[in-house]
């Protein structure tokens, strides 16, 4: 009897392709469950903000609310993406009140600004979650206490600005961690204690600002390894001894201020040819 060739389709074939349809389905599904819980977690972290804010004279908040989704309030923006929180921007928006730790969810930020308010308290540990954070503009409100232990933990920062508040202790030597600090602005708050050298290895730093603090010793010589220093401000603390030869060797200075301390010595003759750069001495 001749063989009779038949068309043969493998029963494998159809059972591959359901269950690959399958697992894509699974896949999904979890996939948007995650977006889902996350996008719930950055609500509810917002909420949460809002709720700790017993004075909004202006309502800049009033957008805050179930009527608009989050990524819509006033002062947020989401990643296109994922529609998670990127931007966080307060800033001058009048509001009196304390930071919820709650900001610590909010791990997509790349800015957290809430600077020319009211904020008082001490600032939550919990910032130090952020580390996807760049810049975190916190300046002239009324924090307390010392600075977050782990604020180290947003390792990419590039703007620090507490400028204007009663921070107060020492200005932590681990701090110099922060590799790609660009801006480190501490002043007209209560810091005590010496300036740690450390601070000399960020050669990303452009501008230093402790002024107006409580800071004392000696102007630590490692600050002239800063080769990017365009400002310096030390002024009206409590520093002491001569000013180190290699300050003066920061050609990229274009603001040094160090007065209104206990310095001693007189600035070299030569001061206008090391630092060609300056626009205020």
């Amino acid at each position: 009897m001749a063989y009779e060739r038949k068309n043969f389709r493998p029963a494998s074939s159809s059972c591959f392709s359901f269950y690959t349809l399958f697992h894509i389905y699974i896949i999904a599904s979890a996939a948007a469950i995650h977006f889902e819980t996350s996008n719930e977690t950055d609500y509810q972290s917002l909420l949460d903000i809002k709720g700790l804010i017993h004075g909004d004279p202006f309502q800049a908040l009033s957008s805050w609310n179930d009527s608009i989704h989050f990524c819509d309030w006033r002062g947020v923006t989401c990643g296109l993406l994922h529609q998670r929180v990127t931007v966080l921007n307060m800033s001058s928006f009048y509001l009196v009140g304390s930071l919820s730790p709650s900001v610590g969810n909010l791990t997509f930020l790349r800015e957290l600004n809430i600077q020319d308010n009211d904020f008082h308290g001490m600032i939550p540990e919990e910032v130090g979650r952020l580390f996807r954070l760049q810049y975190l503009r916190f300046a002239n409100n009324s924090f307390e206490g010392e600075l977050p232990l782990n604020i180290t933990g947003c390792s990419e920062l590039s703007i620090l600005d507490l400028r204007g508040n009663r921070l107060i202790g020492g200005i932590r030597d681990d701090l110099s961690t922060l590799s790609k600090l660009y801006a480190l602005s501490l002043s007209r708050n209560n810091f005590s204690g010496s300036i740690p050298p450390s601070l000399g290895n960020i050669s990303s730093l452009q501008i230093l600002n402790m002024s107006r603090n409580n800071l004392g010793g000696n102007i630590p010589a490692e600050i002239g390894w800063l080769s990017n220093l365009h400002v310096l401000e030390l002024s009206s603390n409590r520093l002491l001894g001569a000013v180190s030869p290699q300050l003066y060797n920061i050609s990229t200075l274009q603001i040094f201020s160090i007065t209104n301390n206990l310095l001693s010595g007189q600035f070299p003759a030569t001061v206008g040819l090391t630092l060609p750069n300056l626009t205020l001495f």
